[in-house]
This record gives C-alpha cells, structure tokens and sequence, in this order.
C-alpha cells in the first residue's frame, strides 16, 4: 500500500475515538458506567496505538491536508475529561455542590491545560498532570473512597496540571520506557476486567488499578527528584 494511504488510515483510526465517546455517552446517559467505561478503555487502546502509527508513517509530511494533533486533542477532550466529568458528576459519587465543583474544575482547568503550548517537556512527558480524567474516574468508580477523598483527589490533580511537575508519557519517555508501557498494559487489563465485572468488590482489579496508578502519577515525579545518571 502507498504511504500516503497507510498515513491517511491512522488519521481515520485517531477519529474512531470520536465514534467511540458517542458510544461510551450513550451509555453514560443511561447510567450504564461499567459499559461507558468499556468504551473509554476501548478508545484509551486506539489513543495509545494511533501515535506510534503516525510517527511511523509520518502523517505530517504524507498526509498534511488533516491536522492529526488537532483529531486527537479533540478525542482526548471528549474521552479524557467531558465524559469522566459528567460521570462522576451524575453517578452519586459526589453529592450536591462538590459534584457540581468537580464537574467544573475538571473540564475548566483541563481545556485550559490542552492550550498550554508548554504541555509537553523536552523527554516527552507532560509538565503537569495531564488530564486523564478517564483513568482517575475508572479508578474512583472501582476503589469508591469517600466524598472528600474523592473531591480532594478531585482538587489536588486540577491544581497539579499547573504544577511543574512531571509525569510520564507512557510510551514516549524513553527513562524506565521498558516499565512504563507494563504498567501502562497492566492498567488497561485490569481497568477492563473492573468494568467487565461491574467494579464488582473482592477482585484483583482493584488492587491492580492502584498499583498501576500510583506507578503512573509517581513515576515522572521520582525522575525528577532522581536526575537520570546518563550524560546528556
């Protein structure tokens, strides 16, 4: 097949992520968590495939005439941040003003961050926590702290995407690359199995989300407080 197709292809495979928000607010809607949450792990997957394919095939330079940066922020803003948010706002997990403080921070502070031109550092990680809401919702859906950890957890990550601090892109920072894309596999099985089982109580999921993440949201801080021993 011609490059040029095959870079046109994963412009068509980074839209699907639209397709599949429609899906997983289709079944938000209806208060069917475990299933939106099926579908925002599903489009986690295609997010997580679709850039190593366009560095591949150079989409820039083989098919200019679609801005694939600009496809994919829009996916990630419906999956990453509009969808969680109006989960966690209309699931019960925060009642009455805090939910409604929730739903704000996060989708205001987010659309905020996604405009940042300085989103990206010079390792390819992200300065400041980079919005996935998608994850921190799946794991509060599944772990079901209290009102106020959950608001505080809410808060704190809000105020840390304008932090200057690191965390991890899971596939591009080539510092502990190796264990990042494990984590980053493990947390999309047991997040997947979490939904599957309707975030059921007493499963290995859970505790595997915890681990995972706690890798994920660490991992970038540790390599700032421990420099890289590599000569530059």
């Amino acid at each position: 097949m011609d490059i040029r197709y095959k870079a046109l292809s994963v412009h068509l495979l980074t839209a699907t992520g639209a397709v599949l928000s429609m899906f997983a607010m289709l079944a938000a809607v209806e208060g069917k968590w475990s299933l939106m949450f099926l579908w925002l792990v599903f489009a986690l997957f295609v997010d997580g495939i679709d850039g190593p394919l366009a560095r591949r095939y150079d989409t820039h330079s083989n098919w200019p005439i679609y801005d694939g940066d600009l496809m994919d922020l829009i996916v990630d803003f419906l999956t990453y941040v509009f969808i969680p948010a109006y989960a966690l706002f209309k699931s019960g997990l925060l009642d009455g003003w805090t939910g409604w403080l929730a739903m704000i921070a996060i989708v205001y502070g987010s659309v905020i961050y996604f405009s940042d031109t300085r989103m990206k550092t010079q390792d390819k990680s992200f300065s400041g926590f980079p919005a996935c809401w998608n994850m921190v919702v799946l794991v509060l859906f599944a772990v079901a702290p209290s009102q106020w950890v959950t608001l505080f957890i809410v808060i704190t990550l809000t105020i840390a995407m304008f932090l200057n601090l690191k965390f991890i892109h899971p596939t591009r920072t080539m510092r502990w690359r190796s264990v990042s894309v494990t984590m980053s596999l493990a947390w999309v099985v047991f997040a997947g199995w979490a939904a599957w089982v309707n975030f059921a109580e007493g499963t290995w999921a859970h505790w595997g989300l915890v681990v995972t993440s706690i890798y994920l949201i660490s991992a970038g801080i540790l390599q700032q407080i421990v420099p890289s021993r590599r000569r530059p």
